[in-house]
């Protein structure tokens, strides 16, 4: 079979491919390695699949279903799978392997194409948010996953960068990144986040009814994984004449509904959306920047 990565995939990584990165060139092969290897019967990959990974339907010798994914290192797949460990399947897709080979995971199959987005908006919060609370636990001692504090503090360097050839969006950096060096000034107790999470990568499955994919995980407050969940179906709140009203009354059931507080969801909030926005800027995807923006705008 031939393992063409999806389209998706191909421009996600070209917009963060480091000089002479030959990855995507190499996935066919490292794929039928993969596949062989493990002895597995290959159904299809899943189109349009994610942004940093290519998932591909397989089944496994005695005919389980699974999930193969292969990652480049720059999506960080060997702390993918040290939090898939330590979660040992409690809110979270099951590893099926501990280690086989660098950058490929082998993981319970769920229903990919059944996220918690297809629910009404209320209902999808409610259950995204249940299984956010139970990926909270404390990480394994003597761990190496990234902090929050380090990986902000990339994004705010690259803020500052970009910031300086969009003038416009300057404020709102110096907002975010004094929100950030605030928020960090007294951090509440380090949990395990998941670090991406977000409606649609919450997905059916068979053991649970909903679980989490694809997490980047990171150490520190739960305030920063909730953060991301607030601006969901942004293109939606964007639209509403109410949508800033909308926003805040969503940070204010979210912060109460997982006991966290209120202003410090609202400070990683306001960050991480003007992260992501500055970041659309200077990969060139406008219409994605002015919608995350003027979301940043209300908080």
């Amino acid at each position: 079979m031939a393992f063409e990565p999806p389209q998706r995939l191909v421009r996600a990584l070209g917009e963060t491919a480091p000089d002479g990165d030959d990855w995507l060139e190499k996935l066919p092969e490292a794929a039928h390695q993969a596949v062989a290897l493990r002895e597995l019967t290959v159904e299809r990959v899943q189109v349009p699949g994610g942004r940093s990974s290519l998932v591909v339907l397989v089944r496994r010798a005695d005919g389980t279903p699974a999930v193969l994914k292969l990652a480049p290192p720059r999506s960080r797949p060997e702390s993918e799978r040290g939090a898939l460990a330590h979660w040992g399947g409690m809110g979270a897709v099951q590893l099926l392997e501990p280690f086989v080979t660098e950058g490929v995971l082998l993981l319970e199959r769920l229903h990919p194409d059944v996220s918690v987005r297809s629910l009404p908006e209320a209902k999808a919060l409610l259950e995204a948010a249940g299984t956010l609370r139970r990926l909270w636990v404390e990480p394994p001692a003597g761990h190496s996953f990234e902090t929050v504090a380090e990986r902000t503090g990339r994004q705010a360097e690259a803020m500052r960068a970009t910031a300086s050839g969009f003038g416009d969006v300057a404020g709102l950096v110096d907002a975010a990144v004094a929100a950030r060096a605030e928020l960090l000034a007294a951090p509440p107790e380090d949990r395990l986040l998941h670090g991406t999470f977000r409606q649609s990568k919450v997905l059916a499955g068979e053991r649970m009814p909903w679980l989490a994919v694809g997490p980047d995980p990171v150490v520190g407050e739960c305030a920063f994984d909730l953060a991301r969940l607030v601006r969901d179906r942004v293109e939606d709140l964007i639209a509403s004449p109410s949508g800033a009203a909308i926003t805040r009354r969503r940070v204010k059931r979210l912060a109460e509904s997982l006991e966290v507080d209120q202003e410090r969801l609202r400070g990683w909030t306001l960050f991480r959306a003007v992260e992501s926005g500055v970041r659309a800027l200077r990969v060139g995807r406008p219409r994605d920047a002015e919608l995350l923006l003027e979301f940043a705008g209300w908080l």
